[in-house]
C-alpha cells in the first residue's frame, strides 16, 4: 500500500477534516502531519499551490482539498464508483468550498469590516447556500447526499455545519444552519453518530 501524509494544520476542522475523518473511517493508514501556525511561513513554499492541506502519496505531493477528499474517499471506500453518483457527491463538496472560501476571506479584514461583511454574508449568501444544500439532500432522499449511504460528501457538509455552529466565527450566528436548514443539522447529527467519528474525536479530547 502506497505510504500517505496528510498535511494540514494544527486544528480539528476546516478544508483538511473531511480527508482525515475518511481515513479514519476507512482504515486507510496516514500520517497526520499537523502544521503549527508558527511554523507555516517556512512551509509555505515547499507546498504545490501556497497553501494547505496537500497529501503526499509516496512523497509526492498534491494539493487542493476536495480532490484530495476524492483521493482518500477512493481509498476508504466513501467515494461513489457510479458517475452521475460521484458528480453528486463533487458538486456537495464544490458547493461547501465556495461559501467557505467567501466566509474565510473575511478573516484578515480590520474588525468593523469583518463584521459588515460577515453579517451581509450570513444573511444573504450563506443562508441561500445552507438552503440550497439543504434542498439537495431533500431530493437525494434526506439522509445522505449522495450513493444513498455516507461519502466524502457528508464529511464535508459535517465538518461545515459543525464549524458555524461552533461559535468561533464572529458575527456568524451560531444558531443560523438550525434556523435555515433544519435537516442539515440532522444531518450533521447523523454523521457525528458515525462510531469511528465518536472514537476519533473522542480520542482527542475535542468536543462534538
Amino acid at each position: 500500500m502506497s505510504k500517505l501524509k496528510l498535511v494540514y494544520f494544527d486544528i480539528d476542522g476546516a478544508r483538511g477534516e473531511a480527508a482525515r475523518l475518511a481515513g479514519v473511517i476507512g482504515k486507510v493508514p496516514f500520517e497526520d502531519d499537523r502544521v503549527k501556525f508558527a511554523d507555516w511561513p517556512n512551509r509555505k513554499p515547499g507546498t504545490p499551490f501556497g497553501a494547505l492541506p496537500v497529501l503526499e502519496v509516496d512523497g509526492q505531493a498534491v494539493a487542493q482539498s476536495n480532490g484530495i477528499n476524492r483521493y482518500v474517499g477512493k481509498l476508504a471506500g466513501l467515494y461513489p464508483n457510479d458517475p452521475w453518483q460521484a458528480a453528486l457527491c463533487d458538486e456537495v463538496m464544490d458547493a461547501v468550498e465556495e461559501i467557505a472560501t467567501r466566509l474565510w476571506s473575511t478573516m484578515a479584514l480590520p474588525e468593523a469590516e469583518k463584521k459588515t461583511q460577515r453579517e451581509s454574508l450570513a444573511a444573504g449568501p450563506l443562508s441561500s447556500s445552507l438552503d440550497r444544500l439543504q434542498r439537495r439532500l431533500v431530493a437525494h432522499g434526506g439522509r445522505y447526499f449522495a450513493d444513498g449511504r455516507l461519502t466524502v460528501a457528508d464529511l464535508k457538509v459535517f465538518v461545515w455545519i459543525r464549524h458555524l455552529r461552533s461559535g468561533q466565527l464572529d458575527h456568524v450566528p451560531v444558531d443560523l444552519p438550525d434556523r435555515v436548514a433544519p435537516r442539515l443539522v440532522e444531518h450533521y447529527e447523523r454523521v457525528k453518530g458515525h462510531p469511528d467519528i465518536k472514537a476519533y474525536y473522542a480520542g482527542r479530547k475535542v468536543a462534538l
